[in-house]
């Protein structure tokens, strides 16, 4: 059977036989892939002219909202994943990672639409003052980018290689073509017909390339942005294309690297961090077959510990039983495919070449449930190599499966050496019940790794383990890892959005940027805003209110109220060597008092005060002043309905400025209240 090609908004099966594609079980071939016939260019532009447009359309939140029926289609269908991803040698915990773990990257960034305004852009950071009387500012604001994100995954998540990526740029607003690795690209096309089948995204969103993609490099332009997952060699090969450097695309690399996991000299065996140690370490070895860019490469012990640690998991290892996923009781799967097998056991021989076997065997090992001879079976490989700092090979040559290398070491430093002669990995670990010992590690690798994870009896539990990225944290590393940086939470998002600086005045720039920027100009209504509905409230919109004589009776009643009796509000002894002249007001009865201020007290469309993003007291206050407020709707954000009887309503944020008699700010606030449609339908 031939696999398809979606392609300008049609299933197109490539020109010629194509690439033969393997049941990793079985041995059998199950599918060909071809690409041959496709135009690259044709496809670039049409997602370029069709899918941008349409997806920049859209807010955020819309977008958002996109995932996240996507997220749930996809869910009513993953039973069907699951019987396709047995073909890739997959257990059913290993294609929960793949296929639960991918559709889980779209929830978590249906959710992230409520850290983005409902537009279709956004403003990042503050407003910077460029200007002594603040008459003219600057500020960053964030579009998407007109271009097409073209995604090269690896083989080993042809499901959540895939969702991981366009989750964050279909919410940025920017289309995708999606080239997987051919040999599991049969898992890849299910998802993308279900996809395209369920008609959530607008036309254009994705594509999909099932056979090789050479030369779609040679058509990309600037606003495109090129992701690349897989291998450091291919990977500096994809960086180096004359045509990214002249069009200076942007480019992201996940590459494969020797990651590694500490064992903390404090611990002993026995101990619960030992368990955890040597259950992790068995677990991301025979994970997917070891085939994961986050598996554990190097094992980095206390030169005492060296032959527990070798022993125990050793036991481990050798009650994973190996076979057909299908099979009651197998652990383990296979390779993703003959290619990879060779290439393992390829691998595998070099390293033999420095260091020794000390458990499995590239030939002498039991399958279940199938033939060894045509499956893409292999035995967990455990190296040792008691001189890490003579012979490094383990440190520059990764074998793609189950094959880790135990290595002794002497002290701290030791070990942070040996986790940085991996030259940058996306992931290490350290196991450690000493917090002193983890804050040393920690601060002493972390230039050289990714992401760190730091596991004990406390969060062992709970933890989702070395291997596991997280959406909302990024996944990358440096040198060898490829030197690049994917999810994140909304740090992915700004991959695929263009950073811009625009200069002017506070009111020009309140206007583009759908935000009050401080110093623009006032709009005043004759009703009170507390009387009027979300849809009819203006950014801008100021309310100056009246204004209260602060007194020392005031400051006397907060403190027995509140309790806070702190010596600056409550004794004029005590001030000497303080920057205070006098009794001062509290920080939090000026915000109280301002609140009596710009509050409207009946019962109208305000719902209630949903909280302060930020506050500071910028001016002492001493009895005898005189505060009011200057209460300017800064930011609107429709919020939606839970069920058809929720009522409509949106969140607005607040500039509270309170200011004395001198005009001066004394404090500012950023508060935000809910607010209730006039519009219920």
């Amino acid at each position: 059977m031939k696999l398809q090609n979606y392609s300008l908004g049609q299933w197109i099966s490539g020109e010629g036989d194509g690439q033969n594609l393997f049941n990793a079980i079985t041995g059998e071939t199950i599918y060909t892939a071809s690409s041959k016939g496709l135009d690259f260019a044709a496809m670039l532009n049409y997602a370029r002219k069709i899918g941008g447009p349409k997806l920049r359309k859209f807010t955020f939140h819309e977008r958002g909202r996109m995932l996240k029926a996507l997220a749930f289609h996809l869910q009513s269908k993953k039973e069907e994943f699951y019987k396709i991803s047995w073909a890739t040698g997959a257990t059913r915990s290993d294609s929960w990672v793949d296929i639960e773990g991918g559709i889980g990257n779209l929830f978590a960034y249906a959710s992230l639409r409520r850290q983005f305004p409902n537009e279709i852009f956004c403003v990042e950071g503050d407003l910077v003052k460029l200007s002594k009387e603040g008459t003219f500012i600057g500020q960053h604001i964030c579009v998407p980018k007109e271009g097409v994100a073209i995604h090269i995954n690896a083989f080993n998540f042809p499901i959540w290689g895939m969702l991981e990526k366009v989750a964050v740029n279909w919410l940025a607003g920017v289309p995708a073509i999606v080239k997987p690795a051919t040999v599991t690209s049969f898992l890849t096309e299910a998802v993308v017909k279900e996809i395209i089948a369920s008609g959530i995204l607008p036309e254009g969103s994705l594509q999909l390339i099932c056979g090789s993609a050479n030369g779609i490099l040679d058509q990309v332009q600037s606003q495109d942005v090129v992701t690349f997952t897989g291998s450091a060699s291919t990977g500096k090969m994809l960086k180096a294309h004359p045509r990214l450097l002249e069009e200076a695309v942007r480019f992201n690399m996940e590459a494969d690297s020797l990651n590694c996991s500490v064992l903390g000299s404090d611990v002993k065996v026995g101990s619960v961090e030992f368990d955890i140690f040597i259950k992790e370490i068995q677990r991301e070895m025979t994970t997917k077959a070891g085939q994961k860019c986050t598996a554990i490469r190097r094992i980095i012990v206390p030169e005492n510990m060296v032959e527990d640690v070798q022993i125990a998991l050793g036991k481990r290892l050798a009650s994973t039983i190996i076979g057909d996923p299908n099979v009651e009781g197998v652990r383990m799967g296979a390779l993703a495919g003959p290619s990879q097998l060779k290439e393992v056991i390829e691998k595998v021989e070099l390293l033999s070449k420095t260091q020794k076997i000390v458990f499995g065997s590239l030939t002498n090992f039991e399958v279940q449930g199938a033939d060894k001879t045509k499956g893409s079976f292999i035995s967990p490989i455990l190296f040792l190599n008691e001189s890490p700092f003579k012979y490094t090979d383990c440190h520059s040559i990764e074998a793609f499966g189950p094959v880790s290398t135990i290595m002794p070491y002497k002290n701290i430093d030791e070990a942070i050496e040996l986790s940085k002669m991996g030259k940058g990995s996306l992931v290490s670990s350290i196991i450690t019940g000493n917090d002193t010992i983890a804050k040393k590690y920690v601060l002493g690798a972390a230039s050289m790794h990714g992401r760190i994870l730091i596991l004990n009896a406390d969060c062992a539990k709970e933890s989702t383990g070395h291997g596991s990225p997280m959406p909302m944290l990024v996944h990358g590393g440096p040198g060898r890892a490829g030197g690049g940086e994917e999810m994140g939470g909304k740090r992915g998002v700004f991959h695929y959005l263009q950073r811009t600086a625009i200069q002017g005045s506070p009111t020009t720039l309140t206007m583009v940027t759908n935000q009050y920027q401080y110093g623009g100009k006032y709009i005043e209504k004759d009703t009170h805003p507390f009387k009027r509905y979300f849809e009819e409230l203006e950014i801008g919109e100021t309310l100056i209110t009246k204004t209260h004589l602060v007194t020392l009776e005031d400051i006397e009643k907060f403190a027995e109220l509140s309790g806070d009796k702190f010596y600056a509000h409550m004794d004029a002894k005590s001030l000497e060597g303080t920057i205070f002249t006098g009794r001062v007001a509290h920080g939090y009865f000026i915000l109280s008092r301002a609140a009596g201020l710009f509050v409207d007290a009946p019962k109208g469309p305000v719902l209630l005060n949903y909280g302060i993003d930020e506050c500071r007291f910028t001016k002492p206050v001493y009895p005898g002043s005189t505060i009011a407020v200057r209460f300017t709707c800064k930011e609107k954000a429709e919020q939606e309905k839970k069920d058809e009887n929720d009522i409509a309503k949106g969140i607005v944020k607040w500039l509270v400025d309170v200011f004395d008699e001198t005009g001066e700010t004394v404090a500012v606030a950023t508060i935000l209240t809910m607010v209730k449609m006039k519009n219920q339908g």
